[in-house]
């Protein structure tokens, strides 16, 4: 299978559509659609969610992280003191700008 080529684009009542080559053809009735910088990308869903967990099950023992998180320990005081304002409770956009802040 080639990396690249042409397909042919075409209207079907109000809606346009793009006839696939062969060789592109995907699985299923429903793609996801979405924007990748200038172009669209077309994306085969799921439909068999046991082959799905399958596949997942695969990478069971690959570590996520190979040498640890290494995350730093949470503010636990500034996010106490952050969710407060003036006794009351704040939003969640107000708790991102007192965090950031």
């Amino acid at each position: 299978m080639s990396g690249t080529a042409i397909a042919r684009l075409f209207t079907h009542g109000r809606s346009q559509a793009v006839r696939l080559p062969k060789e592109f053809r995907l699985p299923g009735d429903r793609v996801r659609v979405r924007h990748v910088g200038g172009g669209v990308l077309l994306e085969p869903i799921a439909s068999d969610v046991d082959a799905w967990f399958a596949e997942l099950d695969r990478f069971a023992g690959v570590p996520l992280f190979e040498d640890g998180r290494n995350q730093p320990a949470a503010p636990v005081g500034q996010v106490r003191a952050a969710l407060k304002k003036d006794g009351q409770p704040i939003g969640a956009y107000d708790l991102l700008i007192a965090m950031a802040g």
